[in-house]
């Protein structure tokens, strides 16, 4: 009833979301405001275990999608492999220490499937669950509490082939004891989870796109991931609820933000809000609202239903709002529009007909600093599903021809840190002014990491590693966000780390 209730009351309001959202914050511009307010809100890094772990090979790991995907000719921008990265798995008590001294209170990390159940299912892999154990408890030792993603896209390639992965409804039962394997060795001391991380990039870059793993180009599949996607969530927060009582549990969704291209055309002002529904509310309308937006089922008939029954196992499933948002694009009208996600009716870009950029470019072609953007989809999260807690998962911004510079330049990260502070100043007046319910913010990321499909050549790390001696060092940005979050929320110490 309940859910019927504000679907209703959705398709009210619907058409004045864009407008409630787009009445908060500042036009296209870069912020005015520069000031070092304290912010309300907890600070922590997040990372995923494919991206800096390494030891791909160790200790029974089987091997994932993008381990197989990678070695592929063609498909990783330099050619590289996550086989060593940060090599994390064998230097984590150096990197807690490293974190400790930046005051770091909370860390997201991501638990990799195939170290646990290396043919995705079958029998146990002690030595995972043991590394995973040593890793929690050497950062509760040091005042560090872990918020845990169970899927950070590595899906064991032996599900891939056995059944097709995500495409098939068969993936949900061995997550399903996966996260119960995990839930049970480590629900006692982790009090934050989320099932899956993104996948909004998962199922449509890599089942649509193809130019992820695992390298498909099908949108029907793509839409098959969705749905199983959201079956195998209900079915792991149902056994979350039993082996976790009293804990939280979430999904990592991602979204940009739509910007009509003219403000005055309501055209281009619906065609932002479908850019945001089919983005994000593919996910969490089903999760929150009970069914697909009426805006995506309108445009792709294939789509599978929403029963009444997986409707409510999703209902009260997130027990936060989880989002990862980076940028924003600019979004105009266009009829037969087609995008990953099929046909939205819409076209986006980023750079304006004069071929000024939206924002300060990233080296990601794909990403410009936008931190009016991330104050309007803070709200447009507000308004449409009303959560009672939402932490934002991930921020972060890569520096321009980083990969390329000089150490001292790579540490002189003045775009990064110029990013967080327009982004956190979004954030604190999303929470001061508008009254957004965020209680914490993952930064992206803490080490300068492997970045899928193109490799080591993007780089978003506050922390330099040398992928030749593994050496880390500190850019700017970690002293800076150790600064300015120094007494917000958990984090009241800061070190140093040299």
């Amino acid at each position: 009833m309940q859910l019927l209730w504000r679907k209703a009351v959705l398709l009210l309001v619907g058409a004045t979301l864009m407008e409630l959202a787009m009445s908060q914050g500042s036009s296209p511009a870069p912020s005015p405001n520069s000031g070092e307010r304290t912010p309300p809100f907890w600070l922590g890094y997040a990372t995923s275990a494919p991206q800096i772990e390494g030891a791909n090979a160790t200790d029974g790991k089987g091997p994932s999608i993008w381990d197989v995907f990678a070695t592929i000719p063609g498909k990783i921008k330099d050619g590289s492999t996550g086989a060593l990265a940060d090599d994390f798995y064998h230097r984590y008590t150096s990197d807690i220490q490293l974190m400790q001294s930046l005051g770091v209170k909370r860390f997201r990390m991501s638990i990799a499937w195939t170290r646990i159940y290396p043919q995705g299912d079958g029998s146990v892999n002690q030595k995972g669950l043991d590394f995973y154990a040593g890793l929690i408890n050497n950062l509760l030792a040091a005042g560090i509490e872990p918020h845990v993603t169970l899927y950070h896209w590595d899906l064991p390639q032996a599900l891939q082939e056995r059944f097709g992965g995500w495409n098939s409804s068969q993936v949900v039962e061995p997550f399903r004891q996966y996260a119960k394997t995990v839930f049970s060795a480590f629900g006692n001391r982790i009090k934050h989870w989320t099932t899956m991380n993104e996948p909004q990039t998962f199922c449509f870059v890599g089942y649509s796109a193809g130019s992820h793993a695992p390298g498909i180009r099908d949108q029907r599949q793509a839409y098959n991931c969705v749905h199983n996607v959201l079956k195998a969530h209900a079915a792991v927060v149902q056994e979350f609820r039993t082996i976790v009582p009293g804990g939280k549990i979430s999904i990592n969704l991602n979204s940009d933000w739509g910007e009509p291209y003219s403000a005055s055309s309501p055209a281009d002002k619906a065609a932002a809000q479908r850019m945001v529904e089919f983005w994000l509310g593919t996910f969490a309308d089903p999760i929150y609202l009970g069914d697909w937006p009426a805006s995506v089922k309108a445009r792709i008939p294939y789509i599978p239903t929403i029963t009444p029954e997986l409707a409510k196992a999703l209902n009260g499933s997130c027990d936060y709002f989880a989002l990862n948002h980076y940028t924003s694009w600019l979004v105009m009208d266009k009829l037969g529009g087609e995008t990953m996600q099929g046909r939205g009716d819409y076209t986006q870009g980023q750079y304006y007909a004069d071929g000024s950029p939206l924002g300060n470019p990233a080296q990601s072609d794909w990403l410009k600093d936008t931190p009016w953007g991330f104050r309007k989809i803070l709200n447009w999260v507000k308004y449409r599903y009303q959560p009672k807690e939402l932490i934002v998962t991930e921020n972060g911004f890569s520096v321009k021809g980083e990969a390329s510079k000089a150490l001292a330049d790579v540490l002189d990260d003045t775009e990064r840190v110029a990013f967080y502070r327009g982004y956190v100043n979004a954030a604190i007046d999303a929470v001061e002014q508008d009254q957004v319910p965020m209680t914490g913010y993952f930064a992206w990321s803490l080490l300068t990491n492997w970045e899928w499909a193109v490799g080591y050549t993007e780089q978003f790390g506050v922390v330099n590693v040398d992928f030749k001696t593994e050496q880390r060092a500190l850019k700017a940005s970690a002293r800076y966000l150790a600064s300015r979050f120094a007494g917000a929320g958990s984090n009241t110490t800061i070190g140093r780390y040299d």
